[in-house]
């Protein structure tokens, strides 16, 4: 277990002017606290400020096990698009093979039809708003009029965003979907990541872990039940550290990683020990003023009676352009 800071700024008098020139002071707990809710709630903002673009994807995952011996692995990459104003993800490759047209477009067209489902669930994405001329346009997840098929090499993507959920790119890559809570955070110091001066701030959550992922059966949960599963997101919590890296004027992470430190009180140690959990997510700025997600990484390794097992999974957002009128949705020469 780790002992957590005695750095919250309510005991240092320092205040954020003195780290970062320009900024707005921040001499006390409240004042970060007041300072992490801007930044929380502009986690999201970045993805729709351009209402045109598209990026690629690698996404590889890789299981080894004792010497770092290869036991598993997996490599896709993908793009993705915009087409009927929501972002599609294209197949391009799967473990160097190349996907073929007709099973590309199978996989965008019910990738298109789940998104679009998504958000007639939230009673949202029924009508959509062309941002080019204000003119109000009803999309094809609310008539049911399926999109005419692209040609076989090309996909249009001169249609603007009109989703309101956010799409995968986004959400994998924001994996810790946590909540503000005051009086978690510590501010550690300015550092210098990728030539950008930014602020270093730990958060001891106390609420990351909540609800139940137990299947819904109709039933009350037991009082029991509900108390083993309290106790087990307290212990996750507890032993949860969280690490930010923020841009202060741009109220923006550029960067966070996820430890948990110490797993001793999980069940069924004599069968599988887990001995480190990592993750960390990266944001870059493709384009002014514009941060979407770079890459992230998690690395996960555990011992069984048998040995160490690593297992590494890691996503690659790259490439973002603005589109011309048409763009070619196929694999580029490397």
């Amino acid at each position: 277990m780790f002992s957590r800071p005695v750095r919250l700024l309510s005991t240092v008098g320092l205040c954020l002017a003195a780290i970062w020139p320009g900024a707005r002071p921040v001499s006390a707990q409240n004042d970060l606290d007041a300072f992490m809710k801007q930044v929380v709630a502009r986690r999201d903002d970045n993805w729709k400020k351009l209402q045109q673009y598209i990026l690629d994807e690698r996404e590889q995952i890789d299981l080894r096990g004792t010497n770092c011996r290869a036991i598993w692995g997996d490599r896709r990459e993908y793009t993705w698009y915009i087409r009927d104003g929501f972002f599609v993800r294209s197949p391009l490759k799967f473990n160097g093979v190349t996907i073929g047209e007709d099973e590309r477009r199978t996989f965008e067209a019910d990738y298109l039809r789940r998104a679009q489902e998504r958000d007639k669930r939230a009673g949202r994405g029924r009508v959509g708003v062309d941002l080019k001329d204000g003119v109000s346009v009803e999309s094809a997840s609310a008539t049911g009029t399926p999109e005419p098929a692209a040609p076989s090499d090309v996909r249009d993507v001169d249609g603007l965003i009109r989703q309101t959920r956010e799409p995968q790119f986004i959400s994998s890559a924001y994996f810790l979907r946590f909540k503000f809570e005051e009086g978690k955070y510590a501010l550690v110091g300015r550092e210098t990541l990728d030539g950008r001066e930014v602020l270093r701030v730990e958060y001891f959550p106390a609420r990351m872990f909540g609800g139940t992922d137990r299947r819904r059966t109709g039933k009350e949960p037991s009082a029991a039940t509900k108390a083993r599963d309290a106790e087990f997101q307290r212990l996750m919590n507890k032993v949860a550290l969280v690490t930010l890296w923020i841009e202060p004027n741009a109220h923006q992470i550029v960067k966070y990683t996820f430890d948990n430190v110490g797993f001793d009180f999980l069940p069924a140690q004599w069968l599988v020990h887990v001995s480190d959990l990592k993750a960390t997510m990266t944001v870059g700025q493709p384009f002014p003023d514009v941060w979407l997600p770079a890459s992230l990484e998690a690395n996960l390794a555990m011992t069984l009676a048998f040995g160490q097992f690593d297992l590494r999974y890691s996503l690659d957002y790259h490439d973002y352009r603005r589109p011309d009128v048409t763009s070619k949705v196929g694999i580029k020469e490397r």
